[in-house]
């Protein structure tokens, strides 16, 4: 897990600093696996940035 307050993200885009974070979940292009993921999205430039916090069996959309 990605502990926000304890990381200084950079955007490697426009360098910025503020970002806006929300949970997300990817789907494989087959429905067989979901990916659980924290999106960082940089509140500068709009840059988004996905970080890996593990698989899940739970797809129910």
């Amino acid at each position: 897990m990605i502990d926000m307050e304890h990381r200084h993200l950079k955007c490697p885009l426009c360098g910025g600093t503020d970002f806006k974070v929300e949970e997300g979940k990817l789907d494989s292009k087959w429905g067989f696996t979901a990916h659980k993921v924290k999106i960082v999205i940089c509140k500068n430039c709009g840059y988004v940035m996905m970080f890996y916090k593990g698989r899940t069996i739970w797809d129910f959309d």
